[in-house]
């Protein structure tokens, strides 16, 4: 079944991200958290990822206002044991705690050549390879891992008890941008599903269950029901280990414990792992560059498949997409752009015109 492409509206990049910074300096979020924060949604629309953008903002703007989110974001570091530390969020801003556990895990790494930071009490932080590129473009391999509330079922039930549990690596990558990969666990991250109800779309039919288990295409009852694992038992069982290394290991929330992001008065409790590798540490970085560029040039340089014009290694596809954004300006679904209309002003923010 073919479905229209909805309506949009087009905004320059700079315009919309400061417009969802001046929104949530109006919650309280200090000038250059919101920023972060508006930049880190802003980038993920940029990069084709909707999912993850500025239809979020609504939904952190509820969980400020009740309070469930500290706008302070006051980390405490409550374990230094060098190369590995604990970082307590303290309920703050996600996208905050996350950019404070990424500057710590590089500045351990420049130190000990790696830099692991258990991070505890957070929030949804947005797209996981916005945090793993920083950490790539400062010359460390980054792995990043986060859990968060359930999903879907583990593999032979019918109750959700695990988490998408999103997990991202990036490596510098020399003359080419960094290399990122950035998935979730379940075959389509949730918030490809709110973003197709956001557009009024049906999802594919093999993305979801209803509660009562039958297949659908319908995003309300996907978001009632179950997401379905990637990879059946491997998706699952992937996603029960995220939660594992970024809520067992860290000592903060896991399994039925976790609140969403579009909870507006449930404390998250999420928790992160990022993990930081200097290559300087492990092989000249000169080495390491030559050698990753041959790997892409054989990766993207084999015969085309049918229906293919080009092969992008991972990560390749946003860089391009930013770029153009950078030009052409970001495109929201006219309902996301109607709601950022009703927030601003809900805010007392001066509302914004797109094109």
């Amino acid at each position: 079944m073919t479905v229209a492409a909805p309506s949009t509206k087009t905004v320059p990049f700079d315009t919309l991200s400061a417009h969802c910074a001046a929104i949530l300096t109006s919650l309280q979020v200090a000038p250059g958290d919101a920023a972060l924060v508006a930049d880190s949604l802003v980038t993920a629309d940029a990069w084709g990822h909707p999912s993850h953008g500025v239809l979020r903002l609504g939904w952190y703007a509820a969980r400020l206002r009740s309070g469930v989110i500290d706008a302070s974001s006051p980390t405490e570091v409550v374990v230094d044991g060098g190369a590995v530390c604990v970082l307590d969020g303290h309920d703050g801003v996600g996208q905050v705690v996350t950019k404070r556990a990424s500057d710590l895990a590089v500045e351990r790494a420049r130190k000990h050549g790696v830099g692991v930071v258990a991070v505890r009490n957070s929030n949804h932080f947005g797209t996981a390879a916005y945090f793993t590129r920083g950490i790539a473009e400062a010359g460390c391999a980054a792995i990043l891992t986060t859990n968060g509330s359930p999903a879907m079922a583990p593999w032979g039930g019918r109750e959700k008890t695990v988490g998408a549990n999103p997990w991202s690596l990036a490596v510098p990558g020399g003359t080419h941008g960094p290399v990122v990969l950035d998935i979730a666990n379940t075959i389509v991250a949730r918030g490809k599903v709110y973003a197709a109800l956001e557009r009024g779309q049906q999802i594919p039919e093999d993305w979801a269950i209803t509660a009562e288990g039958a297949r659908t295409t319908d995003p309300r009852e996907a978001i009632a029901g179950l997401i379905l694992p990637m990879a059946g038992h491997k998706g699952y069982a992937i996603s029960l280990m995220m939660d594992v290394f970024s809520g067992v290991l860290t000592g903060s929330s896991f399994a039925t414990d976790i609140a969403g992001p579009y909870v507006p008065d449930g404390r998250s409790g999420c928790g992160h792992l990022v993990i930081a590798l200097d290559i300087e540490a492990l092989r000249p970085r000169a080495e390491f560059d030559g050698d990753l560029a041959s790997l892409l040039a054989t990766t993207t340089g084999v015969p085309l498949a049918e229906g293919h014009d080009r092969i992008y290694y991972p990560g390749q596809l946003e860089d391009l997409r930013l770029a153009q954004a950078l030009t052409d300006g970001v495109s929201l679904p006219d309902k996301t752009f109607e709601e950022l209309g009703v927030l601003a002003a809900a805010c007392g923010v001066e509302t914004i015109g797109g094109r």
